[in-house]
Order: C-alpha cells, then structure tokens, then sequence
C-alpha cells in the first residue's frame, strides 16, 4: 500500500466504503460505473490514464469477506469482478503476467471451465485468463504426450470425454463456473455487510 494512502488512513479512519463504482473486467481492466452503469447493469467506461490505472493496482486487496477493493486514501472503493480477482496474461519476458503488472508466481493449479475459461492459481492468487491468450494457451494442451485437438478439447469440456489434460505438466481440473467464488473465497458483487444489532 502506498505510504500517502497508509497517512490518509491514519488521519481519517472512518470514512465510509463506496460499492459500485469500480469493476474489474475480464481482460484486467478497471472500469469506472456511474450511475446510468450500474442503474442498467453495464459494465462501465474503461480507466485509461496509466498513473490511475497503477494507483488502483498498488493498492488493490481483499477483505476477511472475500470482498476485494482499491483504497483510495481513507475509502474503500470495493471492485465488482467479472471474472476472478485477478487476471492473468501471457508475456514474452515474463511468462504469466497479472493485470496489477507482477509476474504470477509458481502455478499449483490449472483449471478450466465448461464455457473454456482458464484460470490459474498460484498460492492464493487465482487469476483468469485473458480471452485474447486462450487460443494460443488452449493450443498447448496435451493428454498422453500429445497435442489435444478442438474435438478432444470440445468433448472433454461436455464431460464426454475423461482424458487426463495437462498444461505445461500441470494436471488441468474440470470446474463449474458458478462454484469459483465459493471454492476459492471471494465475492463478485461486494456489498455493505449486514449491521449487527
């Protein structure tokens, strides 16, 4: 975290969180949701200026409720997630690139959903890929030492077909969509937590 918004922290301790306004999409953009956005759902107008953009990064983390948000100063600005909390390139230099710019570290687990969405976890990072990179990642997995083709690939996301897939020697894990928030603890649509009475 920066040291200006660790200082605003120290100096205004209660201001209170903002929901809404951010989104994180699928390709690892931040987006910013005014009130027509989020009123009709849409995803919002991509942040562009690059400072910005690096800001939100430093300062990106999760709460104990699996609720990830950017602290801007002494707020919160909690991130609606299309995807996963992070989302995972690939880079000629350094192999798989998160969108907050830091290398992925070592993977432990590939995953692959029934719409071929790929997502990677590394430690407690799971990160989705970006859809550009999906053709040319897909194109490396294998099932027996060989390439596996579009029909194998297209089967084995059905469930008809029950080969063993394997990507850069990792074993690749069939996974529902819907059970990734649950499975890996965090929450797409962060809202106020319920006030105790």
């Amino acid at each position: 975290m920066d040291d200006i918004v660790k200082q605003a922290l120290a100096k205004w301790p209660n201001v209170p969180h903002c929901y809404g306004w951010l989104l994180l999409d699928a390709r690892g953009h931040w987006r910013m949701r005014d009130e027509r956005a989020q009123h009709l759902n849409l995803p919002g107008d991509r942040l562009q200026h690059a400072a910005l953009c690096s800001f939100i990064a430093r300062n990106y983390a999760a709460d104990a409720r699996g609720c990830w948000y950017f602290q801007n100063g002494p707020q919160r600005v909690y991130v609606q997630l299309e995807a996963t909390p992070y989302i995972v390139r690939t880079d000629p230099v350094q192999g798989w690139l998160l969108h907050t710019g830091v290398a992925l570290g070592a993977i432990d687990e590939v995953l692959l959903t029934e719409q071929g969405a790929l997502l990677l976890r590394s430690a407690d990072v799971l990160a989705q890929l970006d859809d550009r990179d999906v053709a040319s990642v897909l194109a490396e997995l294998q099932s027996g030492g060989n390439l596996v083709s579009d029909d194998t690939l297209i089967a084995w996301l059905e469930g008809a077909n029950k080969a063993s897939l394997t990507l850069q020697g990792h074993a690749v894990q069939r996974v529902e969509a819907a059970t990734l928030p649950a499975r890996f603890g965090y929450v797409s649509v962060p809202a106020p937590a319920p006030t105790q009475d």
